[in-house]
């Protein structure tokens, strides 16, 4: 029984708007980051209880006619975060002031000043994750698997050295949540292929109703999102 099967019976009720994504689209591979120890804070973030995407219906829609086009190239979506609690912002405000706390610096700010995350835009005390139309994403070839993380020491273009995040993903060049110009889309720091796996990915979701982020090659919001001035805080279970 897959862990998504498994939490069917505890399902929360949902506000008016937003749904769960396997109930749209089952096919959609499912990774959140924010509910083990795999991210920049280095530990479950405060909200998520569950390995579930929740997304409003309009979003996920969306999203499945995306996963369509992917599919048909031989590749499935992978979903690293979606709606995101308030509660969650407030955990990742917490770790941004905990100056001591460098544990994940070399995975995810390795020439940060974490105290500096969110005047750069990498994270926002107002999350467009929180209104529920935007989500974190990435590719997966259909002969692949998902497997646990593995760093792997990668020279930018810079001279500069980062941890690569292999997780089974295509390689874009900078793993999920780098606080790095590499993460840009706009940079002269990654190889021109990953360059056009990012554009791949980021034209397919612009047809499909999507719009980019400039700092994040894996950041996308609906671009008619319902609830653009509503930021929900009820947790992901």
């Amino acid at each position: 029984m897959s862990l998504i099967t498994s939490y069917k019976e505890k399902q929360i009720s949902l506000p008016d708007g937003f749904v769960y994504l396997h109930t749209i689209d089952p096919s959609i591979e499912v990774s959140l980051r924010y509910l083990g120890n795999d991210n920049f804070v280095g530990c479950p973030i405060e909200g998520y209880s569950a390995p579930v995407v929740i997304l409003t219906k309009d979003a996920a829609q969306a999203l499945k006619k995306a996963q369509a086009c992917f599919l048909k190239d031989g590749y499935s979506l992978i979903v690293y975060d979606a709606y995101r609690p308030q509660t969650a912002v407030n955990h990742f405000k917490r770790w941004s002031e905990a100056f001591q706390d460098q544990k994940m610096k070399d995975w995810f700010y390795p020439r940060l000043d974490k105290s500096k995350a969110f005047e750069l835009g990498y994270i926002s005390h107002r999350s467009g994750h929180t209104r529920g139309s935007t989500l974190d994403i990435s590719l997966i070839p259909l002969d692949k698997a998902l497997h646990p993380i593995i760093p792997t020491p990668r020279k930018l273009r810079d001279g500069f050295e980062i941890l690569f995040l292999d997780d089974g993903t295509i390689d874009m060049g900078s793993s999920f949540d780098l606080f790095d110009q590499a993460s840009h889309y706009e940079n002269e720091l990654i190889a021109d292929e990953h360059k056009k796996w990012r554009l791949y990915l980021k034209e397919t979701m612009e047809s499909c109703g999507f719009k980019s982020y400039v700092k994040e090659w894996w950041h996308f919001t609906l671009k008619d999102e319902p609830f653009s001035d509503t930021y929900f805080d009820f947790p992901i279970a």
